[in-house]
């Protein structure tokens, strides 16, 4: 791959940052400033001590502005993780390169494919899909019947993405995951034996959106499934029937959300979290790991636990639990003294 070569200072104005240091120092990428070397950029996280700084190899680096300055060119932000990543993705931004249609792709009847496209081979797509320009669909991913994607998507290899299904423009999803499979719903006869309710909704991913791998985002039993703009899916996630998600929220692996519960704008879930289904959860409410969230949320707070509520709490909660033993024992020890006390002052009465 060619390398790009950029210099510091105009990188520092794609982040509205100050540039203080030589003019003409340029740099190819961006590295762990531990590991940097010449002709890379690495940056000074705020837990990071400056020490770190006098031992990289770096040509330059990007620090906070409260941050003492090192020997070196730097990049003065407010916030150097977010200048980091910025810089980052420019670094490494490709051209899109069309390909084509790789002549071991499966192509259906009535499909809409501009010229620049990069389909790979045992890439199958269905009837009536309809592509936008510079979309990636790569080896041995499937498209379904009807299907719409916008501009600047990317399907990884293996990926699914089933009918009727609705892409915006530069949705990224990785491989394995799964897009508009069966949601979950059965009634149940006199017997107690499940019967299925056809699932005859679709899925809905607007602009932005990235999947990571091996997810499940089911269709809606009616209506849609739907995955608001900017948000961030972590791998190995399930999204249910009619769920929505609100726009910029972010789900870290392993969350699960039941049937049409709807989730505000810029929620945030950490790992193994699971929300049950047919809830409002209110915009910015952050859910710790592993929380079980089993009703609504208002607006803004912060949850843990399972069930799930207020975070300080569950922390003052958790540091009891931590002590149970040890008040188990002490109660134990009471109630036999007051036993003792108890005999004692019963003994007494009987001599009086």
């Amino acid at each position: 791959m060619v390398k790009k070569w950029l210099n510091i200072s105009k990188l520092a104005a794609l982040v509205e940052g100050e540039w203080q240091g030589e003019e003409d120092v340029a740099v190819c990428a961006l590295a762990d400033i531990d590991e940097a070397s010449e002709g890379q950029l690495a940056y000074l996280g705020r837990s990071q001590n400056i020490e770190a700084a006098l031992t990289t190899g770096a040509s330059a680096l990007i620090i906070s502005r409260d941050c003492t300055k090192p020997q070196l060119p730097v990049i003065i932000v407010d916030d150097p993780v977010l200048a980091a990543a910025v810089i980052h993705n420019h670094l490494l931004e490709k051209e899109f390169v069309a390909i084509g249609v790789h002549e071991q792709a499966v192509v259906g009847n009535d499909c809409t494919i501009p010229a620049e496209v990069s389909i790979g081979p045992m890439a199958v797509l269905g009837e009536r899909v309809k592509l936008g320009k510079r979309v990636l669909i790569s080896s041995g991913a499937v498209i379904g019947d009807d299907v719409r994607i916008g501009c600047d998507v990317k399907i990884y290899p293996n990926a699914t993405i089933l009918d009727r299904s609705v892409l915006g423009d530069r949705v990224v999803i990785h491989s394995g995951t799964v897009v508009g499979s069966d949601g979950f719903g059965y009634a149940h006869d006199q017997k107690g034996r499940p019967v299925k309710r056809p699932q005859v909704g679709y899925v809905q991913i607007d602009d932005d959106v990235e999947i990571g791998a091996n997810s499940c985002i089911d269709r809606a039993t009616f209506g849609r499934t739907w995955i608001k703009q900017g948000v961030k899916i972590d791998n190995l996630v399930h999204v249910s029937h009619n769920v929505e998600i609100g726009e910029y929220s972010i789900m870290a692996a392993q969350c699960g959300v039941a049937g049409s519960t709807v989730l505000g704008t810029g929620v945030v879930m950490g790992g193994h979290v699971a929300v049950s289904g047919h809830l409002k959860i209110g915009d910015r409410v952050t859910m710790a790991g592993r929380s079980g969230v089993a009703s609504d949320q208002e607006s803004g707070v912060v949850v843990a636990g399972f069930p799930a509520f207020a975070h300080r709490k569950w922390l003052r909660a958790s540091a009891v639990f931590q002590k149970l033993p040890e008040m188990v024992k002490e109660i134990r020890e009471i109630r036999k003294r007051m036993q003792e006390i108890t005999e004692k002052i019963d003994n007494k009465r009987q001599q009086d």
